[in-house]
Formats: structure tokens, sequence, C-alpha cells
């Protein structure tokens, strides 16, 4: 459905209230496949509310994939997560999440916006492969992290124009897999849907996108730097010394 109409973005009258809907349909309807246990089938019709990437030329395909992936990574990520759970109240909250995402926050085209995206996108489809990680090996593990660095990293860097986006996107990448390829070892939890990999990746995530963002608009002094990057050194300093490292989920 948001495939569908993701590029009608009406304000007013009845062409909005029917945006609204069609965008409400698609959560509700994987929520009850889900439910009912028939996941693969809310996942193809997630796959298929997506059929614009493809209606197009071949040659154009690669680019309409990188410009939807962080929506497809909230998707199948929401998907991933009502499966992990068989409490209805949880299932249904991801569901409320999901529409609040196509409804608020997929639409945004201005660098906020595009920024929450890329970050939410990142932390959502973090938390949904380690949801997995009892289930699928290391590679797969390492795999999908890097996949998911390198296509919410890319997103954000786009609405700057970095001229090196692509080079920055493979680094992140590379940091995301090469984090997540160590501490699979002592994968430790919290709350039991937050991995730590997930959470020191989110944390760095959210201090260089502040970092890149005031230097963008030239508002980053020196000391502003120095606060920021204290704050990211202590933040993941705290999650290391103070996790339980008996791999167990905390």
């Amino acid at each position: 459905m948001s495939g569908i109409f993701g590029r009608l973005k009406p304000s007013r009258g009845f062409a909005h209230i029917f945006y609204i809907i069609s965008n409400l349909a698609l959560p509700m309807l994987v929520y009850v496949l889900v439910r009912q246990d028939f996941v693969p089938v809310a996942v193809t019709l997630f796959l298929l509310s997506k059929w614009r990437m493809l209606a197009v030329r071949p040659r154009f395909w690669m680019a309409n994939i990188r410009t939807n992936s962080v929506d497809a990574i909230v998707g199948i990520s929401v998907i991933a997560l009502m499966n992990s759970t068989d409490t209805p109240v949880t299932q249904l909250v991801y569901a409320a999440a999901w529409a609040v995402w196509l409804i608020l926050l997929k639409p945004r085209t201005k660098l906020m916006g595009i920024a929450m995206q890329a970050l939410i996108a990142e932390m959502v489809g973090l938390m949904a492969v380690f949801s997995l990680w009892d289930h699928a090996s290391l590679w797969v593990l390492v795999t999908a992290v890097g996949l998911i660095c390198f296509f919410t990293v890319h997103h954000f860097f786009y609405a700057f124009e970095e001229p090196r986006m692509r080079l920055l996107a493979y680094v992140w990448a590379y940091f995301g897999a090469a984090l997540t390829w160590i501490l699979s070892h002592w994968l430790i939890f919290y709350y039991q849907v937050l991995a730590q990999p997930a959470l020191i990746i989110a944390a760095l995530s959210i201090g260089f996108a502040t970092l890149y963002y005031l230097d963008h608009v030239d508002k980053l002094s020196q000391n502003v730097r120095r606060q920021i990057i204290f704050i990211m050194a202590t933040m993941v300093l705290v999650i290391l010394v103070f996790s339980d490292w008996g791999d167990k989920v905390v």
C-alpha cells in the first residue's frame, strides 16, 4: 500500500484522508497476518507494496533500491519484531509505530527529517537483526548489520549531497560488521530487545550525525565538538564497563 501511494502526499480534503487510510492498511494487515502465523505472506505483501522500485527500466533498479532501502529496512524489521513476540499488545505497538513512520516520518524531505529517518531505520533494523540471533549464523548477522549500516548512512549523507557518501557508507558498514563479529561472541541483551552492539552503534551514530550536521551548518565550535565526543566516549564506556559479560540476557 505504501508503495502505491507513497508518492502521493495530499495535505487536505478527501485525498488526504484516503492517503492516511491507505498507509494505515498495510501495518494492520501485516499485524493480522502475523497473528495468524502467516509471516511469509506478510513479508510478500510488504514486498508487493514496493512494486514501484522495479516499475522502471532495469538500469534504474539499483538507484530505486537505495532510495527505498530505509523504508524497506523499517518494514521488514517491524515484521521480524512482530514475529519475535507472541504478545498481541506488543505486536500492536509495533504496528502502530510503523503506521506513524509511514504517515509522519517517511514523507519528510528536510535535513532533520531525513536524518531522523536514517537513525530510526538503523536502530529498528539492528533491533530486528539481533532479535533473530538465536536462529542465525554469525556470518548472517555480520552481513545484515553491514547492509543496514551502509544503506542508512548512505541515506543520511545523500540529503547533504556529501561527495564521499559512498566511501563513508562503506566505512560505517565495515565498522558495524566488525563490531558485530567481535561482540556477538558475548552477545548481551538489555530488556530482551536491545542488543549491546545495536546500542553502541546507535550511540555512535547519533554522535557522529550531530557532529556532521553542526559542521554542515557552520555551528560546530571546538568546545561543542569536545563535548559531543566526550559524551559519546562516556556512553560507550558505560555500556562496556557496566555490562554483565556472562554471555546471558540482562
